[in-house]
């Protein structure tokens, strides 16, 4: 006989697990399931920017994530060819990232969930979403040993990313929809210090950034546009490594460093989702999508976790209906992430900057304050709408002027 619970979390990776903490944490009776065993790797920038770490430390596990010794990073760099950028990423109050392997950080959030009273099932294949009268009411599939699973829920909470099976099953709207845009490819090297600075590279047609993550190593990831994939990929590590060469200085020290890892690749739609409806919520990559080159995955579903516990906390508890609740969460995560989703397309497009851009690239360039608030703006610190209002170029423009007068 199904259990019932308050919630069944399908995913439990960085919008899944976070969002079971939380609600268990408010005393809701809370399953998770995944198909993986923790620790177990997947293919990811990993970037945590400001606005994730401060999440992480609101959550009490921001010492636990430190006490790997996972390095801070305290500076962005964007190399243009002829001008860099160089600043801080955060505020006061947050003001560095963390780049932490998913083999640690997922299981770090894993283990707080269940600390918090969620039940944690790995390896476990959810194969149907049930449905009873046009309402989710629960899962059935099987374990690594192939026992069935049959459970019920209040409310199913699908956190399985972008190929989500929740999402699959109830059709949500999709909105906002751009195909892939960019081929990005990923791996790891030891010996190639990074002092603190994420750094990226921006040629023609091309880019790539490297992090320093765990264990001394160092996080590259690049890209060519995606309608060079089926060519590229005949060759894949000599493509990667033409990139990198891109940028001579850089190839310096990676011909100093050593590969640890294969090199992986991927593509990613990008999409929006209705992100709610009868006995179901989307969170993260579920329910919604972007390019990986502004990084802004983990931090996003560490918001997604917090406005989605907001929101059932206000329907479960009587004061305001479901559908009133989650609209809220719907309208607050549109307004806030569809800035940079649209920044993130057109920088994942790889073209070369327009004359106008350039420019204000030129007037951005050692104006610490404007260079600061252009890397916020990157690591979502701030808002693109914001970092490009007019009265902001405005301000960063006329502070040229003397310089170039």
């Amino acid at each position: 006989m199904a259990n019932t619970y308050n919630a069944i979390v399908v995913g439990a990776r960085c919008a899944g697990s976070p969002t079971a903490m939380l609600l268990a944490r408010k005393g809701y009776k809370v399953l998770v399931v995944d198909r993986a065993a923790f620790p177990s790797d997947t293919i990811s920038t990993h970037i945590v920017h400001p606005v994730g770490v401060a999440a992480l430390k609101r959550w009490g596990l921001l010492d636990r994530l430190t006490a790997t010794g996972c390095p801070p990073i305290d500076t962005y760099t964007y190399d243009f060819g002829p001008i860099t950028i160089a600043g801080s990423p955060g505020t006061p109050d947050s003001p560095v990232s963390y780049c932490p392997r998913r083999t640690i950080l997922d299981k770090l959030l894993v283990d707080a969930a269940a600390e918090a009273g969620a039940e944690i099932r790995e390896n476990v294949v959810v194969e149907e979403i049930l449905q009873e009268n046009g309402r989710v009411v629960g899962i059935r599939g099987r374990s690594k040993t192939g026992a069935p699973v049959l459970e019920r829920a209040d409310l199913v909470i699908g956190a399985d990313g972008r190929h989500s099976l929740v999402a699959e099953t109830v059709r949500p709207e999709e909105y906002h929809e751009k195909p892939p845009l960019l081929a990005a490819y990923y791996a790891y090297w030891s010996n190639l210090p990074m002092n603190g600075r994420f750094e990226t590279y921006i040629r023609p047609n091309r880019g790539f950034a490297a992090a320093p993550t765990h264990d001394g190593q160092t996080l590259t990831v690049l890209g060519w546009p995606y309608k060079e994939f089926d060519a590229n990929k005949k060759d894949v590590e000599g493509n990667f490594m033409k990139v990198l060469a891109l940028v001579p200085e850089f190839m310096e020290r990676v011909r100093a460093a050593k590969r640890e890892s294969p090199i992986s690749g991927a593509f990613v739609p990008n999409f929006f989702r209705k992100p709610f409806g009868p006995g179901w919520v989307l969170v993260g990559d579920s329910g919604y999508n972007k390019d990986p080159i502004t990084a802004q995955g983990i931090t996003d579903a560490f918001r997604d976790a917090e406005r989605c516990v907001a929101a059932i906390e206000e329907s479960k508890s009587g004061a305001r209906p479901f559908d009133a609740a989650m609209a809220d969460y719907h309208r607050e995560r549109d307004e806030h992430v569809l800035p940079m989703y649209e920044f993130t397309c057109q920088l994942a497009m790889l073209e070369p900057p327009p004359p106008q851009m350039q420019q204000l690239f030129g007037a951005i360039a050692g104006n610490q304050k404007a260079m600061d608030g252009f890397v916020q703006m990157n690591a979502g610190t701030i808002s693109p709408a914001a970092f490009f209002a007019p009265e902001n170029v405005g301000k960063i423009m006329a502070a040229a002027q003397p310089a170039r007068s």
